[in-house]
């Protein structure tokens, strides 16, 4: 009964910080992917002689200036907006960059 009860204990402390530590790894990797759309989309801009302001979508960067087998995604599920030129990547779980 004891050990039962110590096991408990143990648990109830390292969850929470396993969940944290969890939750700080997506948003590292998010954010790690913003970077990664923000420096395709400079240099689709500049290679495209595109101005401030102009659109960009994921066609334009993906599969060309945005290397693998997909577009990035969130790890935590949210929607990145790629905007226009001059603007910084946003995704809709962590905000931007």
């Amino acid at each position: 009964m004891i050990v039962v009860l110590i096991i408990g204990i143990l648990l109830a402390i390292a969850t929470p910080q396993w969940i944290k530590a969890r939750e700080s790894a997506r948003q590292k990797s998010c954010l790690e992917n913003l970077r990664q759309i923000a420096h395709a989309k400079e240099t689709f801009a500049m290679e495209n002689r595109k101005n401030t302001g102009d659109a960009v979508v994921q066609a334009d960067l993906w599969p060309v200036y945005i290397k693998g087998s997909a577009f990035p995604s969130c790890p935590s599920g949210g929607t990145y907006t790629i905007g226009n030129v001059g603007d910084a990547p946003t995704c809709s779980q962590h905000g931007s960059y």
